[in-house]
């Protein structure tokens, strides 16, 4: 009778341990990542083989289209998302009411100078045509990077996102030339110089890390608009496990992926 006693403890306690504690363990070291397109799964594989290595397994989610990854977020599918920048995230917090926190900066995609007809933006002249995109977000970024090679001053109070109308100092009389970003490679022979994007930079034969007349940095910019970011559920936002997931991707792993597999048009901005 005794030992029937025993055996029946023992099993109720095996299944306690399997039903709360050891179920709890396997699932707290289970984190699902989602990310936009297949190019970041060069970013994450290494941080998956790294967090392995101490029992955490990494589930890396793809999605095709932008407009889903932080509604799987909110709805609990996936556990991290890294596929925007704060002014995209914060438009889409504001709008659909995601009660999303973002927990960790990733990178910033460079916009750098180039040109075919000067080596260095000192080299431009008066008069000098150059091309920047016509879109608002990109063409604000654009006049900010000329900025900081000193080439025009635009109004302070336009922060990140100022448009040609807000230059205030032009002392070379430069022609800005606003047009698609994706064409701006095409006429790099007619213009001093222009401002491209990294991914297409990179699309049409350019290395962001070392063909440039003038490299863009992150300081450049007044706020965080276009820094890209890790999110959780607000709720979450302090959970260790997510933590351990951010530590690991702002290190060196990461940043070499960068650096290699990008050709340097993601630029560290955890750093």
């Amino acid at each position: 009778m005794k030992r029937i006693l025993l055996l029946i403890l023992s099993i109720v306690f095996t299944f306690s341990i399997l039903s709360c504690g050891g179920k709890f363990s396997s699932d707290k070291q289970i984190v699902k990542v989602g990310f936009a397109g297949e190019s970041d799964y060069q970013i994450w594989n290494p941080i998956v083989d790294k967090l392995a290595g101490e029992g955490i397994t990494v589930e890396l989610v793809s999605f095709s289209d932008y407009t889903i990854p932080n509604q799987a977020l909110n709805d609990g599918e996936i556990d991290l998302n890294a596929f925007q920048h704060y002014a995209y995230f914060n438009d889409e917090v504001s709008n659909k009411g995601y009660k999303l926190t973002a927990i960790a900066d990733t990178y910033i995609s460079a916009m750098n100078i180039y040109s075919t007809n000067i080596t260095d933006v000192k080299q431009v002249k008066n008069g000098d045509k150059i091309a920047i995109p016509n879109d608002p977000s990109n063409g604000g970024r654009a006049l900010k990077v000329l900025q900081a090679a000193g080439l025009i001053k635009v109004k302070p109070e336009a922060g990140d996102t100022p448009s040609v109308s807000d230059i205030i100092e032009n002392p070379l009389n430069l022609e800005i030339v606003e047009m698609d970003a994706g064409a701006i490679y095409g006429i790099l022979p007619d213009v001093a110089c222009a401002v491209i994007n990294g991914n297409y930079a990179i699309d049409f034969g350019l290395n962001p890390g070392s063909d440039y007349i003038f490299k863009d940095d992150p300081s450049i910019y007044s706020g965080k608009s276009f820094v890209n970011l890790i999110a959780a559920r607000t709720k979450d936002k302090d959970n260790e496990l997510y933590k351990k997931v951010v530590e690991t991707y702002q290190s060196e792993i990461v940043e070499k992926v960068y650096n290699e597999n990008f050709k340097g048009s993601y630029l560290p901005t955890w750093k």
